[in-house]
């Protein structure tokens, strides 16, 4: 039997599975003692969260809210509206990750599951001039030596390091995480994945729901795996649904409640008049929040003044 079906809560679940613990005839010969030994004591877990360097969303008042920025070890839940910049959040955190750590950032590479095929090459190459531009402006003042990240600093070499798959079934999606267990131990500089959007296949082709949670269940199961094991943001581009509750529609997150509990993060993007916000809706570390923030021509940023609603391409 596999240690996702056991009837344990999912907290307890994850724990197993990020040890390395995937059937139950893999634990029945492991005594208590040895299961015992990669407890780690709560001043260590805080220890480790404080040094932890998190990924720049490009806006600092979402940052602000976010502690930070986006986690890594953490499952991120991004959704909202049509319009809304999902797919834009997503393309700048696989931009960010790169920056280089000499300036601030993690220097790392990017996964996108691209399921809607809304991912464009032409918009993640402005963006990354966007921010090799802030880059410049930023340190250019701090006289550092831009020789050493000169071959980084290009928006091509950003590019070069967002490895993209394109699924066109739940099916393939579910092949490609799978697959990812051996792919990030090849590419241990991946430090993001970011999957646009999590839910479409799972809302186009099941009938059965109960088989659909299991599935989804699986699914998450293996993204907090991933995080954990190889210390890296997971984020989760999500849509929204149509929700009747006391007596009226409103607004909600797809694939339901039971979806919610899978992962660590979930941040809601929004309209308030032609401006848009990010709200922290559910987290076990940071208070419910707001903040605005901007799509422009570089990509997320600060919220500017009289803006209008456009479709960025």
């Amino acid at each position: 039997m596999e240690i996702a079906n056991l009837p344990i809560p999912p907290s307890q679940r994850a724990k197993l599975l990020a040890a390395g613990y995937t059937t139950f005839s893999s634990l029945s010969s492991i005594s208590p003692s040895q299961l015992s030994r990669g407890a780690q004591t709560a001043w260590d877990m805080l220890s480790e969260e404080q040094m932890q360097k998190h990924i720049t969303t490009g806006c600092e008042d979402l940052d602000a809210i976010l502690g930070g920025g986006i986690h890594c070890k953490e499952v991120t839940e991004v959704g909202g509206v049509p319009g809304i910049g999902k797919t834009q959040f997503g393309i700048q955190l696989a931009i960010n990750v790169q920056i280089p750590v000499a300036y601030g950032g993690h220097g790392g590479k990017a996964v996108y599951i691209d399921t809607e095929g809304s991912f464009m090459v032409e918009r993640a190459y402005q963006i990354a001039e966007g921010c090799v531009s802030d880059i410049l402006d930023s340190f250019t003042d701090h006289n550092r030596d831009f020789s050493a990240c000169q071959d980084k600093l290009q928006p091509n070499s950003f590019l070069a390091n967002i490895f993209y798959f394109r699924v066109c079934s739940y099916t393939e999606q579910i092949a490609v995480i799978n697959y990812l267990e051996n792919f990030l131990t090849e590419q241990k500089d991946v430090k993001i994945i970011i999957i646009d959007s999590v839910t479409f296949h799972f809302r186009q082709d099941f009938d059965d729901l109960a088989l659909r949670t299991r599935v989804l269940g699986g699914m998450s199961l293996k993204l907090m795996k991933l995080a954990k094991t190889h210390n890296l943001a997971v984020v989760l581009l999500n849509q929204v649904t149509t929700k009747f509750t006391e007596g009226s529609f409103q607004l909600t997150l797809a694939l339901g409640d039971s979806w919610s509990h899978s992962c660590t993060n979930r941040v809601i993007l929004y309209w308030n008049g032609n401006d848009r916000y990010a709200y922290i809706d559910k987290s076990p570390s940071l208070p419910s929040a707001s903040a605005p923030f901007s799509v422009t021509g570089k990509g997320i940023r600060n919220a500017t003044s009289h803006c209008k609603r456009v479709r960025m391409m």
